[in-house]
């Protein structure tokens, strides 16, 4: 996931930034044409255009998407200077793009709508302002079928904002729907994760560990989680009606019961290590659980650790709990992660975020041990065989600054990394970064305009219909291709 924290506003951008067209470093090639990605779990009815409706693509959270990208090579960048921080960007059916940003002055949740052909300067087309919740809540929100963003804001009212035109042709956000949650969540709590399942429920999981669901009908039922499991990334959802949550402690798959209500599964407790770690948002896992699987595209349920010492990605049998093996990950960079695992097919990459300077940490998330280390990065490439076990396919050294996506349509990986030395400054810059997945060799590198206030701040791109991406930074959004 990313951070919403704010920084000074920017002056006195070259416009011709945003424009230019910038060689790629290093040579342009071609994914390994043999290996085939997927398959990706079928599209959940109640989202929207399946890879771009939801922050990690899908409901199963997998990070790939059926759209191809940019790829290698010379490439145009533009810009959306918001003055905020972007980290959810969704596109609908009809080519707009939504972002849920929150504003650098207030903090305020801000919903801005973008043409995401606009030229090399882009503008908000429409915009709102939502009441203000904890720092990552409001973060994670998804598109319906409807193309309308659905949110739980600071009010702990569950949303649908859509957006129209006005009949003297300028876009409008207007609420909806909305109903009111603040019955089912207690007011010293905010909701952190937000998906909906195959028969039209709307789960949500919040900061203080409490799971629920949202009927069609409006109906709200909740179960609490262990007192003291904080939840601090987003859930996910799986065809066979199974959601799952990641705490500090533990991870779950939940599911309706006979009556409508959430109900466990299973838990399994995970090696959460002896404190937070830097460059994570959380003393606990930095992962929102990832479905993926050679079968169905769910059969497995993945997210990384946070041991002392040697992080590993752990598989788990979906419906099941069972622990499908344990790998140690990151053994090349640094040891911990807080993004979300790629899962597509039989493998899962993990990105390093440890180290990662985020200049601000939700309030409950204690301190890090050490207090600040390098950004050294890593991104490590693991597959699952047919007998359960697994392997180490690659891993690498890239500075990835956002969290990764895969294309299956093209067979790249899609970042943006960090440049500069391993201690990181103010003034470090960007690229936007082409990763072959069958080897993990770097493609190509386009410079990115800017420093601080370019910063992506691990928050996840988005992979257009039109074959963009849209990068969210902590002042706006960035825009490849």
């Amino acid at each position: 996931m990313g951070n919403t924290s704010g920084v000074p506003s920017r002056h006195g951008r070259s416009l011709a930034l945003f424009a230019a067209c910038l060689l790629a470093l290093g040579s342009p090639g071609q994914a390994q044409a043999a290996e085939q990605w997927g398959p990706l779990a079928p599209p959940n009815p109640h989202l929207g255009p399946n890879g771009t409706s939801t922050m990690h693509g899908d409901a199963g959270s997998s990070d790939a998407t059926p759209l191809a990208g940019p790829g290698p090579g010379l490439r145009a960048v533009g810009a959306y200077p918001l003055g905020a921080a972007c980290p959810t960007l969704l596109q609908g059916s009809d080519g707009l793009v939504v972002a849920l940003c929150t504003a650098i002055v207030g903090r305020a949740p801000t919903v801005h709508l973008l043409d995401p052909g606009a030229g090399p300067v882009g503008r908000s087309l429409a915009s709102l302002e939502l009441s203000k919740g904890s720092l990552l809540g409001g973060v994670y929100a998804y598109l319906d079928n409807a193309d309308r963003l659905v949110v739980v804001d600071g009010d702990r009212a569950l949303l649908r904002i859509a957006h129209t035109k006005g009949s003297g042709g300028g876009w409008q956000l207007r609420v909806d729907t909305r109903i009111d949650l603040s019955a089912a969540i207690p007011a010293d709590d905010n909701v952190t994760g937000l998906v909906p399942d195959w028969a039209g429920n709307v789960w949500f999981a919040t900061g203080k560990g409490v799971v629920g669901l949202v009927t069609p009908a409006g109906a709200a039922t909740t179960v609490a989680l262990p007192a003291g499991e904080l939840v601090a990334n987003s859930i996910s959802a799986a065809p066979s009606g199974r959601i799952a949550v990641a705490t500090t402690h533990a991870l779950y798959e939940l599911r309706a019961d006979a009556s409508g209500r959430p109900e466990v599964i299973w838990r399994a407790a995970y090696d959460r290590g002896s404190a937070r770690k830097p460059g994570q948002l959380s003393w606990g896992t930095g992962s929102t659980p990832t479905y993926f699987g050679p079968r169905t595209g769910a059969d497995y349920l993945t997210i990384v650790d946070n041991a002392d010492g040697q992080v590993r990605v752990l598989v788990y049998a979906s419906g099941t709990g069972q622990l499908v093996c344990a790998q140690p990950v990151l053994t090349e960079g640094g040891a911990g992660s807080e993004n979300s695992p790629i899962g597509v097919g039989g493998s899962v990459f993990v990105a390093s975020t440890y180290g990662y300077p985020y200049p601000a940490v939700p309030d409950d998330a204690g301190p890090a041990v050490p207090p600040s280390a390098p950004f050294a990065g890593g991104m490590t490439r693991v597959d699952v065989d047919d007998a359960g076990g697994c392997r180490t396919v690659w891993e690498n050294t890239v500075r990835s600054a956002a969290v990764p996506h895969l294309s299956t349509a093209d067979g790249f990986l899609y970042t943006v990394t960090r440049r500069g030395l391993d201690v990181t400054t103010p003034l470090d810059g960007y690229a936007f970064t082409v990763i072959d997945p069958g080897t993990g060799a770097v493609v190509s590198n386009t410079p990115l305009p800017g420093t601080v206030v370019d910063d992506p701040l691990q928050m996840s791109p988005l992979i257009t219909a039109s074959g963009r991406v849209l990068q969210g930074t902590v002042t706006g959004v960035l825009r490849v291709g």
